[in-house]
């Protein structure tokens, strides 16, 4: 039996040992887009939060299932749980729906057709976006604009040189930036969203960049780094985790060599001082507006 498992589900999900992961967050996994129609016995999908993304992904797994293959789906109610029925009788397939620990639950047999797959998988798909003039996909962290983070750090970053990376690039953005400099000799650009990376490698056409489909915080640290520019997350699942940016402090000093500078934006009320004190020689505050800092770290 082929069965597909998406998104990082939580216990009481219980999927089995030998489901192939499809998730574009778990670095490694199958691509829920590559999946052949109708191949699949069953599939698990615990939803994104985003409307886009996550109709985006059902339709991709009622496409992928055979006809009589089961769905189960599952999302909290303040995160699209609440419309996980209604957008599946979207597809014209009979619901199954159960509630628990704040969660909503459907289950669906497949039946032989499925109306309106191609609508909402083009919905949800890879794009050029109007006005940002940049490729991205919806489920990818700002997909539809520039990050007010990511746009201040932008502004306060000089000229820099040598070879970076970029933690937690996105589709881009701000290494479009950094590559202005042609004393940037190499820049490695580093996400944990597949969708992400393959954006960015559409609009970053330079040859001093590489990707990597990795989780920033445990790629291989060289200490031989000249800079490292960042706008990390501090949101797991929807609530605020500070130790990811902590984390990615670490890390970012780790990848640096003796001299090398830490290029962060941060929301103000994030306590990273003490982190960045701790891991870097000296740091001094570079901006802060509209509720984000731009800090500069020198190992």
């Amino acid at each position: 039996m082929t069965t597909l498992l998406h998104g990082r589900p939580p216990a009481v999900f219980d999927p089995p040992g030998d489901a192939i992961q499809t998730s574009p967050l778990i670095p490694g996994s199958t691509a829920l887009e590559s999946v052949p129609e109708g191949s699949a016995d069953a599939i698990m999908i615990y939803a994104p939060p985003g409307v886009l993304e996550r109709r985006h992904t059902l339709a991709l797994a009622l496409r992928a299932l055979k006809p009589g293959g089961r769905l189960d789906v599952m999302a909290p109610k303040d995160k699209g749980g609440s419309r996980l029925k209604k957008e599946l009788e979207a597809f014209g397939v009979e619901i199954g729906e159960t509630a628990k620990a704040h969660h909503r639950r459907c289950v669906v047999i497949r039946p032989q057709t499925v109306a309106g797959l191609d609508a909402a998988i083009e919905a949800g798909a890879p794009r050029l976006v109007p006005g940002l003039d940049a490729w991205s996909q919806p489920g990818v962290f700002a997909w539809d604009r520039i990050d007010a983070g990511t746009l201040l750090l932008a502004q306060a970053l000089p000229p820099l040189k040598g070879a970076g990376a970029d933690l937690g690039c996105g589709y881009g953005a701000l290494a479009t930036v950094v590559l202005r400099s042609p004393a940037v000799t190499a820049l490695r650009l580093i996400d944990l969203d597949r969708r992400a990376v393959e954006a960015a490698r559409k609009n970053v056409d330079d040859p001093r960049a590489s990707f990597d489909w990795a989780d920033a915080r445990t790629v291989e640290a060289t200490a031989d780094l000249d800079f490292v520019v960042m706008n990390p997350p501090f949101h797991d699942g929807g609530a605020e985790d500070r130790r990811l940016g902590q984390a990615f402090i670490r890390q970012a000093a780790a990848m640096l060599g003796k001299g090398g500078v830490l290029w962060l934006v941060a929301n103000r009320h994030l306590p990273y001082e003490a982190d960045i004190a701790a891991a870097f020689k000296r740091f001094q505050p570079i901006a802060d507006q509209g509720g984000y800092k731009v800090i500069e770290a020198v190992k």
